[in-house]
């Protein structure tokens, strides 16, 4: 019954991983998927910027000791969509002793500067709005499920040190400091997306109750499940069997059977989906769009 209702999940990844023209032309292999997450992020990468620059100008008419605004430039955009995408793996790929793909090749660093230029070259961005996140909210679910299944479990079991390739708790801080929110702390631990000057700044995950964001959690979670589904490591394997025990599926002699890969990965993009969305209708529900600031009036003679 679940691989039934799996089965459209893993039919839209088997469409959407699928490389792509122009890039197929060039002898890439860049998928649907991935340019749609990175018109996703590039986009709201800029939509936050336009909101806190806005936010910053409405501030500064009631308070001028606060920083001036920055001239902003492409390289400082593209510098900070790098980091959100390079950030977590550049320290997990150090802790692991491992080069980090970018030292490897660089054609995604090329395509993301790509991206980057097309969507700052947009006239106008719309400010985001509940019928508008929805959508995404789904494409955030696959494209997390995609990183926290596909590409950060294999980084710790096939790590050449035993001890770590054997280690959930290796594979589970790898996924915390691998997935986005991690990266999305750099850039606001440096206000890369603030329109002033550079600034060491508190980041929101360390502010009270920064701890309950749904990004926070959800990547050792979602990891944690995929392992247990298939048994990614030793532990996982046992793990399962315990659980399954515990609900009375099994008994603690039986040892059940993994779960084909990409059936477990769908499960786990339909449960980050359904946060997403969750956190989006609470995020937007209620959120009105900013109008921008009156120019000065014109004298009428």
């Amino acid at each position: 019954m679940l691989s039934l209702l799996l089965a459209p999940i893993m039919a839209v990844y088997s469409y959407a991983l699928q490389p792509v023209a122009p890039f197929t032309w060039l002898g890439l292999s860049f998928s649907a998927l991935d340019v749609a997450a990175a018109l996703r992020l590039c986009i709201a990468l800029r939509q936050l910027r336009e909101k806190f620059q806005l936010d910053h100008a409405r501030q500064r008419t009631t308070d001028a000791r606060l920083p001036a605004v920055e001239t902003r430039s492409f390289v400082r955009n593209v510098l900070t969509t790098l980091t959100v995408v390079f950030g977590g793996e550049a320290v997990t790929a150090t802790a692991l002793g491992i080069p980090p793909s970018f030292m490897v090749s660089g054609n995604t660093v090329a395509f993301y500067t790509a991206i980057q230029a097309i969507v700052d070259r947009i006239p106008s961005i719309p400010y985001p709005t509940l019928y508008g996140e929805l959508p995404v909210a789904v494409l955030d679910g696959f494209n997390r499920a995609m990183l926290l299944c596909t590409f950060v479990p294999p980084v710790v079991v096939q790590n050449p040190y035993k001890p770590v390739a054997t280690s959930p708790w290796s594979l589970l801080l790898a996924s915390f400091v691998h997935d986005s929110e991690r990266r999305v702390f750099f850039i606001n631990a440096l206000s890369l997306l603030q329109p002033y000057a550079l600034t060491l700044t508190t980041p929101a995950e360390l502010l009270p109750y920064g701890w309950t964001a749904t990004d926070l959690w959800c990547a050792p979670l979602i990891t944690g499940l995929y392992a247990l589904l298939t048994h990614a490591q030793p532990f996982w394997a046992d793990a399962h069997g315990a659980v399954l025990a515990f609900l009375g599926a099994a008994s603690f002699d039986d040892k059940p059977q993994p779960v084909d890969p990409e059936q477990a990965r769908a499960l786990c993009a339909a449960l980050l989906a359904a946060l997403f969305v969750t956190r989006t209708v609470k995020t937007f529900g209620k959120t009105a769009v900013p109008k921008p600031l009156a120019g000065p009036k014109e004298k009428v003679q």
